[in-house]
């Protein structure tokens, strides 16, 4: 890899997301040991010629030869450009470009509902995005239709399961968001799409672990009890995933157990009507 020098990546040390792909730049040797640099350190000379309020939505790549500043998908084609130019030019291309940038935009603006922080509660400056609800709603209605797709899927390898049909997943998923809205009511809309966020993401999550079986499947034919046991692992995994989110964003603990008890409450449904 060609070393991108003299250039120095703004990064969010709260969010896991902003560390990992930060850190695997220097790890693979496209920007130097002192490429990454802190959001919450920029220094008050710094912040003169750095758009601040800009580079908490995208993220700033400073030239530290003359201050020029890069944000969001340009500052990363132009690290990921110095060891492959053709990507450079291939992003640059204006219908590409475009895309590209939207695509960040709704990364950037859903980062705290995919890896969420624990919230600051200090005065120091914080790299979090502005909320942005046509991205969080898009974001929502893209999970839940992914998250409904996955389990119509799965659906189809347990046999206990009556009638699956996509219709009636995507209204289980639907469902959950409507019954754990009513015991969010009473808090701003902003935190109360900030928590619905988490919670598909949650969903995401659970649909990923159950694709391998759904992949495996197209090769293997795997007995009904394995792929109903690998569900009950999955549903367990995103129980403690679900309470941990709770606890990062400081929200009631009860709202774990509601989550389980529409799951109970849809189950005795599926196997009793």
């Amino acid at each position: 890899m060609k070393t991108l020098t003299n250039h120095t990546l703004l990064y969010d040390e709260d969010c896991p997301m902003c560390n990992l792909y930060t850190a695997g730049f220097i790890k693979a040797n496209m920007l130097d040991q002192n490429g990454r640099k802190a959001f919450v350190t920029l220094t008050d000379k710094e912040q003169t010629y750095i758009d601040i309020d800009k580079a908490k939505n995208e993220i700033a790549l400073v030239d530290t030869t003359n201050n020029t500043v890069f944000y969001g998908i340009d500052s990363l084609l132009q690290i990921i450009g110095t060891s492959f130019p053709w990507i450079q030019r291939v992003g640059n291309w204006k219908p590409i470009n475009f895309c590209l940038k939207k695509l960040y935009k709704f990364i950037s603006y859903n980062r705290k509902v995919i890896a969420p922080s624990k919230k600051n509660g200090s005065n120091k400056l914080e790299c979090t995005p502005d909320f942005n609800i046509s991205y969080r709603i898009l974001y929502i209605v893209l999970a839940t239709l992914f998250t409904a797709i996955i389990l119509f899927q799965y659906a189809k390898l347990v046999p206990f399961i009556p009638y699956a049909h996509f219709g009636k997943e995507l209204a289980l998923a639907l469902g959950q968001i409507g019954f754990q809205y009513l015991f969010i009511r009473k808090i701003n809309k902003q935190d109360q799409l900030h928590y619905i966020g988490n919670l598909i993401t949650v969903s995401i999550m659970g649909s990923l672990l159950l694709l391998p079986i759904l992949i495996l499947n197209q090769f293997v034919v795997f007995h009904e009890y394995i792929a109903l046991g690998w569900f009950a692992i999955t549903v367990n995994l995103m129980i403690l995933e679900h309470y941990r989110r709770i606890n990062l964003l400081q929200l009631p603990k009860h709202l774990t157990l509601t989550w389980i008890l529409y799951r109970l409450i849809i189950l005795g449904l599926i196997l009793f009507l």
